[in-house]
């Protein structure tokens, strides 16, 4: 059986390949990782194929989780994929989680993409009618923008505001300010792309950015494990954990 993973800083997803599609999801807090438990969910898992940017730790640990005879795939960005050119500067330095993401979201939606995943950091990528990937931003997720604002000042709560015009409290205002910055930023891409762009919006804080959005968006969720499926059909088989660049 086909298993594609998604080993991100917060969590490790999961799912079986069905079909050229991701089946139902699984997931695990990286904060509780245990080889153990993924080897009892992943045992019979034939061929896998993976992102992790959760370090080599987790890294590792996958590897231990997966069976012996499993042909384990470790995915890295490279210069093109299932039809998508990667034009970052140094395209193995693109994230693999962003770079499956962009094959997952060009294998759900034509025409030009504004991909924004926001997750423990926010990524907003650009994805080109002509399936290219042009360039794209990283910023700190919502939570790190609300932790940040709470460790490093005396007179700041940890907020837990709610989605308002005109802010009137302090957690309401910390909150709307974080959130609508994320939200203006995906907005200035969508604008730098063209009226014709589709804002596809997933990860954890999505449901928190998407009232402030005001552009048409679609929500969205596990697009690396949609783009690991596309790479898992395309792939020839051969390990890409031994051709990738870390």
């Amino acid at each position: 059986m086909q298993l594609l993973i998604d080993a991100g800083n917060s969590r490790i997803k999961w799912a079986w390949c069905e079909r050229g599609h991701p089946g139902e999801v699984s997931a695990l807090d990286v904060s509780a990782l245990d080889a153990a438990v993924l080897a009892r969910a992943w045992q019979a898992a034939t061929t896998a194929h993976y992102t992790c940017v959760a370090g080599d730790v987790v890294d590792a640990a996958i590897r231990r989780a997966l069976p012996p005879a499993c042909a384990a795939h470790r995915v890295f960005a490279g210069p093109t994929a299932c039809g998508i050119a990667n034009l970052y500067d140094q395209p193995a330095q693109l994230g693999a989680d962003r770079w499956a993401a962009l094959i997952g979201a060009r294998a759900l939606q034509p025409g030009p993409l504004v991909v924004a995943t926001a997750g423990t950091a926010t990524t907003i990528d650009a994805l080109d009618a002509d399936d290219r990937f042009i360039g794209g931003y990283i910023l700190p997720g919502l939570r790190l923008m609300l932790e940040s604002l709470a460790r490093r000042t005396a007179g700041l709560p940890h907020a837990d505001g709610h989605a308002v015009d005109w802010p009137r409290n302090t957690d309401d205002a910390i909150h709307n300010a974080c959130t609508d910055a994320q939200a203006a930023l995906i907005e200035r891409v969508r604008e730098q792309l063209g009226a014709q762009a589709t804002v596809l919006l997933s990860g954890g804080a999505a449901a928190a950015i998407a009232p402030r959005l005001r552009c048409a968006h679609r929500r969205v969720e596990d697009l690396v494990l949609h783009g690991l499926a596309r790479l898992a059909s395309a792939d020839n088989g051969k390990d890409v954990m031994k051709c990738g660049s870390e």
